[in-house]
């Protein structure tokens, strides 16, 4: 184990023994393993946005198996998905490298101004299918707030006795946020540090924009004249944010867009201390070749090799 690795480890020693496995077992695996950085491949966009709107650009990717594979030759860290593409993968590639199960799951055929995903899946699933952790989603800002919060906390309490590592998507939404607040610095930060507070042991959250959304925020950064004009110096307030960078933070890859753009932001994430990226449809949406050489360049930024 490399001394990157323990010391991550170290920030997780409240934990049980099979949690911190199940983190380090994440830390270890893929080309990245033993680096402190994780690509994390997530195909979790089919239930989340439906499967045309997924998987017609590469139609291969309707198949599970296809992902799964993806993420091993890509050399991902791990594989993210939901109840049913997990059950289609587990006894052939549970061994072969860390999944998560995306136990809470939302879709657009109703479009909520407050949303409430629903529990599609439990910790007992990820325990039987031989995953390394589970995957939950909350939406800070929602007026469900409650509902979701108390629902991760029972959540992780289970999956946490089963040795499971827990993974939060924190994506502010909900009607008293605009649409540009929902990727503003103030309350991504925010958003980190409340899954944090919840017990996550990995945090996704979305890259920060400059915008800063509530106006009590708003005094405090020009008070204090937190940094955050440039991307870099986001994402380090970010993670700053959860528990002063002890904490692994990781980045979503967002719609996709050109390789220009996603490698720029990517080495804003790498340069501002962020551990990573969980990249769905950037990667998978591709065709198989182009898919690994993306990811191959994506594994390249994060080790400083471009």
């Amino acid at each position: 184990m490399t001394e990157q690795v323990r010391k991550i480890l170290s920030w997780y020693a409240h934990e049980n023994p099979g949690v911190r496995a199940k983190i380090a077992w994440m830390l270890n695996a893929g080309k990245l393993g033993g680096t402190g950085k994780l690509v994390i491949l997530p195909v979790d966009q089919g239930f989340e946005h439906g499967p045309a709107r997924s998987f017609a650009p590469n139609a291969p990717g309707y198949d599970p198996a296809y992902h799964v594979r993806l993420a091993i030759e890509a050399g991902c860290n791990a594989y993210a998905a939901p109840l049913g593409f997990i059950e289609a993968v587990a006894s052939e590639y549970a061994a072969a490298l860390p999944l998560i199960l995306k136990i809470n799951s939302h879709e657009v055929l109703c479009d909520e101004k407050d949303p409430m995903p629903a529990l599609t899946a439990s910790p007992r699933d990820a325990l039987r299918l031989g995953c390394a952790a589970i995957g939950y989603t909350i939406y800070p800002g929602s007026a469900n707030f409650r509902a979701m919060y108390e629902q991760l906390r029972a959540v992780t309490e289970e999956a946490k006795s089963y040795g499971l590592a827990v993974v939060v998507w924190s994506y502010p939404r909900g009607s008293a946020l605009s649409k540009e607040g929902e990727t503003a610095v103030d309350v991504v930060a925010y958003a980190a540090h409340i899954a944090a507070q919840m017990g996550a042991n990995l945090i996704k959250v979305k890259p920060p924009t400059a915008h800063v959304e509530l106006a009590e925020a708003k005094k405090v950064y020009e008070k204090y004249r937190i940094p955050i004009g440039t991307l870099s110096e986001r994402v380090r307030h970010v993670v700053q944010s959860a528990f002063d960078g002890k904490r692994i933070v990781i980045f979503s890859g967002g719609a996709a867009k050109d390789d220009a753009a996603v490698f720029e932001e990517l080495r804003g994430i790498r340069d501002g201390g962020g551990f990573g990226s969980i990249i769905g449809r950037n990667s998978f949406q591709r065709p198989h070749a182009q898919a690994l050489e993306f990811l191959a360049q994506v594994m390249d930024i994060y080790a400083g090799k471009a």
